[in-house]
């Protein structure tokens, strides 16, 4: 550093820097010297340039100093600020030098400290640096020593002894350093002398020596001229008239047991708080002796006005604000006059130091906040600076920082002097927590402590990180047949707790299992299922397919869910009988018992359910000879028949209906002849006849019997070939698209309605005494929650039917 302020100094100077060389090497080389000094001692940049430079004056190469290239200035957005009050320096970016901006009035600024520096902070970002510069304004001597009055008065008893002191107003200077070190000089006479006497550590009075008994008679009067001079180059002056008046006869003074009183005060004390009780004593006797105390009037009118003593008691008492940021130390002094014809008056000084008391919050300032921050940071990513400030001293300035509430995924890290850098200290999920409310505390070590808290709002950017998901894995819906083209049977819905784009979802089919483009659709944005063509229950019992739903984030994420379209039954298939199919005829002989089956019926249903559940009816206008069985199609006579009946005939309409609503019916015509013996029979009789055409038969009984055994064990044989294939069949198979097929499960709705079954047809009729006929078993199941055609949830009514077969 020294070496480049070096390098400066032989640069050709510029008007301002010749005008300043000219005064001298002598004046130069000791701001050298004590500019290198301050850079060795603080700070991280130190420079030094004289008081009252005018603008433009050269103060350095700050960016070659902080080793920061000219051409990235702007690109690191260069900035510099002050800490303290006024601009007065600016930094020319073209170059990276740092020139006087205004005037700077070192004692208007510093006052009579001896050092005075402006404390500058350079900030550049990418990456983010602080740097430290001090500028110390050194003094010039363009303060003369001033007194505050013109004329002094002073009243002096003539019976005061040689060597008697009297104070008298020193004179003040604003520079400091030799500049404002001060000696007097009195004009030539043989009473007074003017001489400095050390008080206490650094305080100093000002007296006026006796030399010689002063004679009333002889000069009643004195008229002397002081002088007070500095040391500065050149030597600058002030003067004061001292008028001394002899004065007779009260010959005593009062006096204080102390030349100084030194005492200690807490700032912010109180009005009226007791500083210092003072006694003053005079050996005269009567009025003479009675004493009144006052401030002096050399006590600066600003001490007047926060300091009083009482006249009477001497009791010195806080009369203003006291402030130790204002003011450290107070410096009084103190009259005390006696009542005399001629008052005399005897002197003290009072020496009051300020106590700081924690009485300034810490400041907190925010330098840069980066938001949003996004949720995939990593730790340690730099969210805010903070900078911290307290205007007390020792402990009482000393600040601490720290951020609630507590468990939050950022953390303050001291980075440089009074920073703080708020950091990303654990991982985040904008899903979890969208924004953070945080309150940074700045707090000092003081008794009792200070803090200052401000709320800082972290809002968290959102990333592409959740795919979207359908709110349970699989969904049910219930579609009736012979449904219109293009209606809508169901909605699906996935959600994203993403924002924005990333939670922007489309919905497509996944035909990777079957191609089912021709029965279903899906809205891409809306997630409707539509049905593009009426829905066959005996073709498509069962549509079963994945819908995809994607996001529109990059990259994007996809979700499923699977749909399982149950088609329900409803009854558009009306009862086909096929033995008889029209008409059929038989012949009976006589007699024969009440109840003897003549025949069965035949119905099948191509529904399902109770659509497909058969009842049979004799139709009205019947004989009422014949009836039929309500379930199994069974014709059997109503009474016993005899022979006297014999070579009749009878035609019977019998009316099959399903259960369906509304049902649906077909009728079947029997034709029956009585005969009372075998023999009646025409030699090319055919029994019985189906549709007009003969259907032979056996000549005898017997012939009957042994057909009726043979068909009997083959149907027993061919139930338990079926009953092995169902078995075998219903083991479980994955499948998409199920076509007509055996099941047991038949569900109704609230409104009754079938909703499924895997029965194609329930056969419920059949010739007399065949043993392969199946009977449905109906065994109810608890209620079961299915998503309606609307979406909505609904109970249904479940059934269970069981085939079996009678094994006798």
């Amino acid at each position: 550093m020294f070496e480049r302020e070096s390098r400066k100094i032989t640069l050709p100077p510029t008007e301002n820097q010749a005008i300043w060389l000219r005064q001298g090497v002598g004046t130069r080389l000791p701001l050298i010297l004590l500019h290198t000094a301050w850079k060795m001692g603080s700070g991280q940049l130190h420079y030094s340039v004289p008081e009252e430079s005018q603008h433009g004056t050269f103060v350095g190469r700050i960016a070659q100093d902080l080793g920061l290239q000219v051409d990235e200035l702007k690109p690191r957005m260069f900035q510099m600020e002050s800490q303290g009050d006024g601009d007065y320096f600016k930094v020319n970016e073209q170059n990276g030098i740092l020139f006087v901006n205004s005037r700077i009035d070192r004692e208007g600024l510093c006052g009579k400290s001896p050092i005075c520096t402006i404390h500058l902070e350079v900030i550049v970002d990418k990456p983010l640096t602080v740097f430290h510069v001090e500028v110390e304004i050194a003094d010039t001597n363009d303060n003369a020593p001033v007194f505050s009055v013109r004329e002094q008065n002073l009243a002096v008893l003539e019976s005061r002894v040689q060597g008697s002191h009297f104070p008298i107003e020193d004179a003040s200077d604003a520079d400091i350093g030799s500049n404002g070190h001060i000696t007097y000089k009195l004009s030539p006479n043989e009473y007074f002398s003017v001489e400095e006497i050390k008080n206490y550590e650094h305080s100093k009075s000002l007296v006026l020596t006796l030399n010689k008994p002063l004679d009333r008679e002889v000069s009643p009067e004195h008229h002397l001229l002081l002088s007070a001079s500095d040391s500065g180059q050149p030597t600058l002056t002030g003067t004061v008239l001292l008028v001394i008046s002899v004065v007779d006869v009260n010959d005593n003074a009062p006096a204080f047991n102390q030349s100084v009183y030194k005492t200690e005060l807490l700032e912010n004390s109180a009005v009226g708080t007791l500083v210092i009780k003072l006694e003053a004593r005079d050996m005269d006797d009567g009025i003479n002796k009675e004493i009144s105390y006052s401030l002096s009037n050399l006590v600066a009118p600003n001490t007047k006005e926060r300091f009083s003593i009482g006249p009477n008691n001497g009791e010195v008492r806080v009369k203003g604000a006291v402030d130790f940021e204002e003011c450290t130390a107070y410096d009084i002094q103190i009259e005390a006059t006696d009542k005399g014809g001629y008052p005399l008056s005897g002197h003290c000084k009072v020496l009051i130091e300020v106590l700081d008391v924690n009485d300034n919050s810490p400041e907190m300032s925010l330098k840069s906040l980066s938001v949003p921050v996004p949720e995939d940071s990593p730790p340690g990513t730099v969210v805010a600076l903070i900078s911290v400030s307290d205007r007390d001293s020792g402990a009482n300035g000393q600040v601490r920082c720290s951020v609630r509430p507590s468990g939050l995924p950022f953390k303050l890290l001291s980075t440089f002097k009074n920073y703080y850098s708020l950091v990303v200290a654990e991982p985040l999920d904008r899903e979890q927590e969208a924004e953070y409310k945080l309150v940074v505390t700045a707090q000092d070590q003081g008794t009792p402590s200070l803090s200052t808290s401000s709320t800082l709002v972290v809002p968290i950017g959102d990333i592409n990180d959740n795919a979207p998901a359908f709110l349970q894995p699989s969904y049910t819906v219930f579609v009736k047949e012979n449904n219109p083209p293009g209606a809508h049977i169901f909605t699906v819905s996935a959600s994203d707790p993403d924002v924005a784009e990333n939670s922007l979802i489309t919905y497509w089919l996944d035909e990777k299992l079957w191609p089912i483009s021709s029965y279903i659709s899906v809205h891409s944005e809306s997630g409707k299922v539509y049905a593009l063509q009426p829905l066959d229950y005996e073709e498509v019992k069962l549509l079963e397919f994945q819908v995809r739903a994607k996001d529109a984030g990059l990259p994007s994420l996809c979700g499923n869910v699977t749909v399982q379209v149950f088609v329900v039954d409803e009854n558009d298939n009306v009862p086909a009988v096929t033995v008889p199919v029209q008409e059929a005829a038989t012949l009976l002989m006589v007699p024969m018992t009440a109840g003897h089956v003549v025949g069965k019926i035949h119905a099948l249903d191509a529904d399902s359910g109770y659509n497909a559940w058969l009842r049979y009816e004799m139709h009205e206008g019947s004989s009422g000879l014949w009836r039929v069985g309500l379930y199994s199609g069974e014709i059997s006579t109503t009474r016993a028949l005899d022979e006297a009946e014999g070579s009749s005939s009878h035609s019977l309409l019998v009316l099959v209906k399903d259960h369906g609503k509304p049902a649906l019916s077909a009728t079947a015509t029997l034709g029956i002849s009585l005969v009372t013996s075998v023999q009646a029979f025409p030699a090319d009789a055919r029994l019985p006849r189906i549709g007009g055409s003969p259907n032979p038969l056996a000549d005898n009984t017997n012939i009957y019997l042994i057909i009726a055994i043979c068909s009997v064990s083959s149907l027993f044989l061919l139930a338990i070939i079926a009953y092995m294939a169902l078995r075998c069949h219903c083991q479980p198979k994955e499948a998409v698209m199920y076509g007509p097929g055996a099941a047991t499960l038949v569900c109704a709705s609230e409104v009754g309605s079938w909703s499924y079954s895997n029965r194609h047809s329930h056969i419920l009729g059949g010739v007399a005494g065949d043993s392969s006929a199946k009977s449905d078993l109906m065994v109810f199941s608890p209620n079961i929650p299915v998503f309606a055609g609307n979406g909505k949830q609904q109970d249904l009514l479940c059934l269970t039917f069981y085939d079996y077969y009678p094994v006798s």
